[in-house]
């Protein structure tokens, strides 16, 4: 009927850390990502890294590697983190069903792959390591946990089989 709200979904309980930390931890990826973008555009002129064999930015931010078909890591990383935190908001959260559960749980996984494939990269081809992408590699590797386990304690499970509910 014209005019009428929609029914409004029950909300769950959502643990006070989670959004919070995830919310903390996407901002701090946004900006090193940020930052990376930044020296990606403007040749590395300002990056802040020391550079010997093992630890060595520039080597890894210049290299073919960097690219993801064609596209600098830097903007991606960016986007990964404001996706996460638009997915982590607290109204999302507590919304019932599995659907944006299963988005924001499939979405921090490809940023999981993304970092492991981007570590094998800077250890077995490019033979560096850059220490601003070793930062965005552990939020996302730390995200990834929150949001596992941040799930898991949303109260009422939807996944979860709820024992005292089922008939004897």
């Amino acid at each position: 009927m014209a005019g009428q709200r929609p029914a409004r979904t029950r909300e769950r309980r959502v643990p006070g850390w989670f959004p919070r930390v995830a919310l903390v931890l996407c901002a701090i990826g946004f900006l090193v990502s940020a930052y990376l973008t930044w020296e990606a555009f403007t040749a590395g002129a300002t990056l802040a890294c020391p550079e010997g064999d093992t630890v060595n930015c520039a080597k890894v931010t210049e290299s073919e590697w960097s690219k993801f078909f064609g596209v600098p890591v830097a903007p991606l990383g960016m986007a990964f983190f404001a996706v996460l935190a638009w997915l982590c908001r607290p109204v999302l959260l507590r919304r019932e069903g599995l659907g944006w559960d299963r988005v924001r749980l499939a979405w921090v996984s490809v940023g999981l792959v993304m970092v492991l494939y981007l570590v094998w990269a800077e250890l077995f081809k490019i033979g560096a390591i850059c220490l601003w992408c070793t930062v965005v590699h552990v939020l996302t590797f730390a995200l990834f946990g929150v949001v596992l386990f941040g799930q898991i304690l949303i109260e009422p499970a939807p996944a979860r089989v709820r024992f005292k509910d089922r008939p004897r």
